[in-house]
């Protein structure tokens, strides 16, 4: 039977990146043009099931807007993973990726990095428009050990494979994971069995000594 996780992700960029049109996307498979911005956070969750469990993302969309910043970072505690968005058709957006990262990694060190380029298809309509090319954006991915997705919430083209990317990388670290707390657990076992058996070699010795 398979077996069902939780991971929380955040989403994080700078206002007006298409942080809540992605989201939109993902849960609801739909575009709205007319989405307001986001005062502090909402959360929406979807299922994604995999080959052998399920894994479902829990998603916190955060106010991109300085003034709500203080609010935001509430959201990154025990965030598993972290979209960090930015527009291919604004780079003062890409430029501040870095201070995303920054800020959630202070908060949550070992939180897994995806990059996304979000109006992907804004850009393939009128290529002149793209501000960020994906080279570039590429290879601040690489150096933030991030993953790079470019997408558009409004064709929803890379939209589900990037969450699937999520749930698939989550479910594969909580396999090693628990692997591994089965190795440390074996490994203090047969430290305990070694450390019992010396003692009682000790205790055998010390009685030889006394007759």
């Amino acid at each position: 039977m398979a077996s069902t996780v939780d991971c929380k992700v955040v989403l994080l960029g700078g206002p007006s990146v298409g942080k809540t049109c992605l989201l939109e996307r993902y849960i609801h498979g739909r575009f709205e043009t007319s989405s307001q911005a986001t005062i502090a956070g909402s959360f929406a969750s979807k299922r994604e099931s995999l080959a052998n469990n399920a894994v479902i993302l829990g998603c916190w969309d955060t106010a991109g807007s300085e003034r709500y910043a203080s609010i935001s970072r509430m959201y990154y505690r025990n965030a598993r993973a972290a979209v960090v968005c930015f527009d291919l058709t604004d780079r003062s957006s890409y430029e501040t990726a870095r201070n995303w990262v920054s800020e959630l990694r202070s908060a949550e060190e070992e939180c897994k990095l995806y990059f996304c380029g979000t109006k992907l298809d804004v850009v393939q309509k009128k290529p002149e428009l793209r501000e960020m090319d994906k080279e570039t954006a590429l290879e601040l991915a690489l150096d933030l050990q991030s993953d790079y997705f470019e997408t558009s919430s409004k064709t929803g083209e890379n939209v589900d494979a990037l969450f699937k990317k999520i749930a698939t990388d989550f479910a594969r670290w909580q396999d090693e994971t628990a692997v591994k707390g089965i190795q440390n657990k074996e490994s203090i076992r047969l430290h305990q069995s070694s450390w019992k058996k010396d003692a009682r070699v000790r205790k055998e010795e010390s009685s030889c000594c006394l007759k």
